[in-house]
């Protein structure tokens, strides 16, 4: 396996516990919402200090406004909406359950947004084999929630 997977293997294993400890986090705190807050609160101080010790140029005035007026809010608030979503969810549903169904949105999106080249992405057309491998998923997200607890 090659260094970016093994990276982004990394990344979805600190996106499963970071998730899970918050929407402890949110049953402590008997608010999803004020622990959504002050995950996005720490990781904006983090990833300030992070920019602000490691950035050599920062964008000109040009490149800003060329950014499209909803680039500066939609992805935060689709962001906002999914985190307090996972930590309103975990608890319920459990972190395995509730993965798996996010996981699930998330590639049949991502094959959309690539599909019909969404947001600038490079063309990846969906075809049989990748059709295939989402119903595969499908069939995998039931089988992973089969005896679930809660009814799924």
């Amino acid at each position: 396996m090659g260094q970016l997977p093994f990276l982004a293997l990394l990344a979805g294993a600190a996106i499963a516990c970071q998730a899970t400890m918050n929407a402890r986090l949110g049953v402590l705190l008997n608010n999803p919402l004020l622990a959504s807050g002050i995950a996005f609160l720490f990781s904006f101080l983090l990833t300030a200090a992070a920019v602000a010790t490691s950035t050599k140029h920062y964008p000109q005035i040009a490149q800003i406004k060329a950014v499209p007026v909803y680039l500066w809010f939609a992805g935060s608030t689709l962001s906002a909406f999914g985190v307090a979503t996972f930590y309103y969810l975990i608890p319920k549903m459990g972190v395995g359950s509730m993965t798996s169904f996010a996981l699930s949105g998330q590639i049949l999106v991502a094959m959309i947004a690539g599909h019909f080249r969404w947001f600038g992405l490079a063309e990846n057309p969906i075809n049989t084999l990748k059709m295939v491998g989402m119903a595969t998923l499908i069939v995998g997200v039931y089988l992973i929630n089969w005896e679930s607890p809660h009814g799924y």
